[in-house]
């Protein structure tokens, strides 16, 4: 990205950071060490009612360093990468590690599980954008947005922001390895007024690629058409009903599923899905496959957070649970192997059908559509949900009004197994990539 100068430092030089980071842990005594580099720059331009709000330039680098003297454990991190920032950090981290009691369970993966060689999956697009011309589109945006409707009345602004950044990993198993990547964005939020009611709504588009982001004024207009179709909100009686969930609020519900099935819950027992390995637990029809080599895909990653090769596998095939969600540290806690998802999943891809939206809600036939979603009340023990819920109450497959304050409810373990059919609109977006969600029923409260 140029904001008038590349990235300071470039990946052969972050490796040499980590190796000498990695040299001076071990000369202190480590019986094992690793480190992890990162250093992203960015722009960030937001506007609103036409004037500059915010006009950021972000730069950030930092030095993440653990040791391990047995099965004791010191962290530290610095932003001084010269030898005595360095030097500093790992006399931190080894002071830490004396005074910590073992934990029979820490340590680096297995040396044979280390990514040796990886594919380019071509993350790194930089944008170039000038201050100016982001906030020029950024203007844009809002303008298309403001001038779509009468009733658009205010705005919560629009924002253009581009990022790159290279991370470096490494340890003492002989292992280092690192990758560029970008990420773009564009957003809208306005708000519409009738009545005296007013509501608001947003729309984005995010991508490693700046022309995979589309018309800023499309941006604009989707924000806006998707702001006045909430208003005259009514509430709903509280009913038993089949819900849509539309594909940005259906890859929530998805990962709850992922939370549950995380090393961390499930070794604290803390999961409504605790050993279900084996067992069914979505609909037959249902494949969530993770993906993490997609090129240019935002979840993609060579390997995870500890180095480990990342993988394609089904987390779930055919409605059964497949494996977990492991770093190396709750693998050992389980008795299993990591999966590769230290830092989360990569891509995880939820099989459709051949139903866009305008279908799901023909097939739903009379129920609910949820555009939105509010607060967190959910039990990851016992998997009960309840959340403020916005949206679109539907019959004989056709929107018929919008709905405001309500709450949608019931147990996520009913939900998953209860899912009729995935949509087509899959949302390529974020980390879980999925279609609107048919559930064939929730309980719905309102008055």
């Amino acid at each position: 990205m140029q904001h008038g100068q590349p990235l300071a430092l470039d990946q052969s030089a972050l490796e040499a950071v980590v190796a000498r980071a990695l040299e001076q842990g071990r000369k202190a005594g480590a019986s094992a060490a690793e480190a992890v580099v990162s250093i992203d720059n960015g722009l960030s331009a937001s506007v609103r009612l036409g004037e500059v709000e915010t006009l950021e330039y972000h730069r950030d680098k930092g030095l993440g360093l653990t040791l391990y003297f047995g099965q004791r454990k010191g962290n530290a991190s610095t932003a001084d990468f010269s030898d005595a920032g360095i030097a500093e950090a790992v006399a931190a981290a080894a002071a830490i590690a004396r005074h910590t009691a073992e934990d029979p369970y820490a340590g680096l993966p297995e040396a044979e599980l280390m990514a040796g060689s990886y594919p380019d999956l071509d993350l790194d697009h930089p944008w170039g954008i000038e201050a100016q011309d982001a906030v020029e589109l950024a203007q844009r945006c809002e303008a298309a947005a403001r001038g779509h409707d009468e009733r658009i009345s205010n705005s919560d602004g629009a924002n253009v922001n581009s990022y790159r950044g290279t991370v470096v990993y490494g340890n003492t198993h002989g292992f280092i390895g690192g990758y560029t990547g970008t990420r773009h964005g564009v957003s809208c939020s306005v708000v519409a007024e009738q009545d005296g009611a007013m509501q608001r709504d947003y729309w984005y588009a995010s991508s490693r690629m700046a022309d995979a982001l589309g018309d800023v004024e499309d941006i604009g207009r989707r924000a806006a058409e998707r702001t006045v179709r909430r208003l005259g909100g009514r509430r709903l009686g509280t009913r038993e009903v089949p819900v849509v969930f539309e594909a940005d609020i259906a890859r929530g519900l998805i990962g709850h599923f992922l939370a549950a099935i995380r090393g961390a819950a499930l070794y604290r027992k803390s999961s409504f899905l605790l050993d279900h390995l084996g067992e069914q637990v979505f609909p037959e029809f249902l494949t969530l496959q993770e993906q993490p080599h997609l090129p240019r895909a935002l979840g993609s990653a060579p390997f995870d957070g500890e180095g480990v090769a990342t993988r394609a596998r089904d987390v779930v095939r055919d409605g059964v649970l497949q494996g977990y969600v492991l770093d190396s540290y709750s693998a050992r806690r389980l008795g299993m192997q990591t999966t590769g998802n230290a830092g989360g999943v990569h891509n995880l891809s939820v099989s459709n059908g051949d139903l866009d939206l305008e279908g799901l809600l023909r097939e739903m036939g009379t129920g609910l559509l949820v555009t939105e979603l509010i607060g967190h009340g959910i039990n990851m023990v016992t998997g009960d949900y309840s959340r403020g819920a916005a949206g679109f109450w539907v019959e004989n497959g056709e929107i018929q009004y919008p709905v405001e304050e309500i709450t949608v409810a019931g147990n996520l373990k009913d939900m998953f197994r209860g899912i009729r059919a995935v949509g087509k609109d899959v949302d390529l977006r974020g980390n879980i990539r999925t279609g609107s969600v048919l559930l064939d029923r929730l309980t719905v409260a309102g008055e």
